[in-house]
């Protein structure tokens, strides 16, 4: 795979990006403003937004009064769309003369913020962009998709490596409920797989002193598991229990909402970004913006960082399975078909994609959800109401984590090197062009 033609260099991205926004024929007057007063300009913009959409604002810790000022008296989505466009703008014509790197990766990345909230804010006045057009506007980059024909060569491979009886995918979720989590046992077994998450992750990154973090089980959520960062390095980590959870997910969630995930990341934005070199952009989360390509992908490589595959096996063996009350001399049986059906996770996007271009209808998405991913109708039901919900976000996850490894391991460094490169892209800014060769 090629990397370096799936994400439009900066050049091209701006013409990619003017044609996302509905009036980027227009010529927008671009006002001399400096980047600290653009920042502050897009964190009001950003929180103004937030009463437009209950989800938009992910995360803010910065000054209340500016949030309640922001509550208080919103512009309207049309004002807040032709502010976005003049920021951008003047973004474009400060970019030239900015000749430190770190600041003008600084103005590229806030570029790029723009952006999103421009796409966001049309979609929310009830524009629909085809997949391809709302995932380069909200997330600066387009995902390279296989057609479902490359799942079928694995589909008919695993089915000889699988045997029983009944259609496979049943065969799968019926062999895969077996690894359930009894229910009375899950902050236990959560509590041990999240402490081994931190010490993993505290070996490489040194953590700020007294962050920390409270974990719940909740229901009736369209996700697995959430994690809202409060600011002063804390984070409400938040379990779904509408399905049955299985051992593996523990220490899944445990490093993707945990360590070295979204709650290291964002200690390291605060940290770095917000308090050391005082950029006020980064007080302020936007659910749908490039930030959240590299917060999704590094949250699920964080997965294979911390635990490599052969520790991880024998972690969840001769730990989580006995706090679990599961059968330890199984656990290679379940770890290796999990490992079979690892090929398959990109279907999800490709299922994604047609299902919202209008390709297929919902039941057929279903179907298909539940034939290329190997779930169960009440799964398959999870996966698809999360398209539902949040659309092209899907991408973060499968091709978000397919550009942070490659960036992380290209050259094939050594695993010292390779959490070097983690904390480089957790602790400055960095969009997804940044991962490419």
């Amino acid at each position: 795979m090629n990397l370096r033609y799936l994400i439009l260099p900066f050049a091209l991205l701006v013409t990619v990006s003017a044609t996302v926004a509905s009036a980027a024929s227009e010529t927008v007057a671009a006002p001399a403003m400096s980047i600290a007063d653009i920042s502050d300009a897009y964190v009001r913009l950003t929180l103004e937004a937030g009463t437009h959409e209950a989800e938009y604002v992910d995360a803010y810790y910065g000054p209340p009064a500016l949030q309640a000022a922001a509550t208080a008296n919103p512009r309207s989505l049309a004002q807040l769309i032709a502010e976005a466009r003049v920021l951008t703008a003047a973004i474009d014509g400060t970019l030239p003369s900015i000749k430190v790197e770190s600041d003008r990766r600084r103005a590229v990345a806030l570029r790029g913020m723009l952006i999103a909230a421009d796409t966001r804010l049309q979609m929310l006045q009830g524009r629909t962009f085809a997949f391809n057009d709302e995932a380069q506007g909200q997330f600066a980059t387009v995902p390279n998709l296989k057609p479902l024909a490359h799942y079928d060569a694995i589909l008919t491979n695993l089915e000889t490596l699988i045997p029983g009886n009944g259609p496979l995918a049943a065969r799968v979720d019926a062999f895969n409920e077996r690894y359930v989590i009894p229910k009375d046992r899950l902050q236990p077994v959560f509590d041990a797989a999240i402490s081994e998450c931190k010490r993993r992750t505290a070996q490489f990154i040194n953590l700020p002193a007294g962050e920390t973090f409270v974990m719940e089980f909740v229901t009736g959520k369209p996700w697995s598991g959430y994690n809202y960062y409060k600011g002063n390095y804390k984070s409400l980590i938040q379990i779904n229990t509408d399905l049955p959870i299985r051992i593996s997910r523990a220490v899944d969630l445990g490093c993707h909402e945990g360590y070295p995930g979204h709650h290291v990341l964002n200690l390291m934005v605060e940290e770095q970004m917000a308090r050391k070199k005082g950029w006020k952009e980064y007080e302020v989360n936007p659910l749908y913006s490039p930030t959240s390509v590299l917060s999704e992908g590094s949250a699920n490589y964080g997965i294979d960082l911390a635990f490599p595959a052969a520790e991880r096996l024998a972690f969840e063996r001769d730990i989580l399975y006995r706090i679990a009350g599961l059968d330890g001399n199984s656990a290679e049986a379940f770890w290796k078909m999990q490992q079979m059906t690892e090929a398959l996770s990109g279907a999800r996007l490709t299922i994604a994609k047609m299902y919202l271009d209008g390709a297929v209808t919902r039941a057929q998405a279903l179907e298909l959800t539940q034939k290329y991913l190997l779930l169960s109708p009440a799964r398959a039901e999870q996966s698809v109401k999360f398209t539902d919900h949040y659309r092209s976000y899907v991408i973060n996850y499968g091709w978000g984590k397919d550009l942070v490894r490659a960036y992380i391991e290209r050259g094939n460094p050594d695993p010292t090197e390779r959490w070097r490169r983690m904390e480089k892209i957790l602790s400055e800014p960095t969009v997804p062009a940044d991962l490419l060769p």
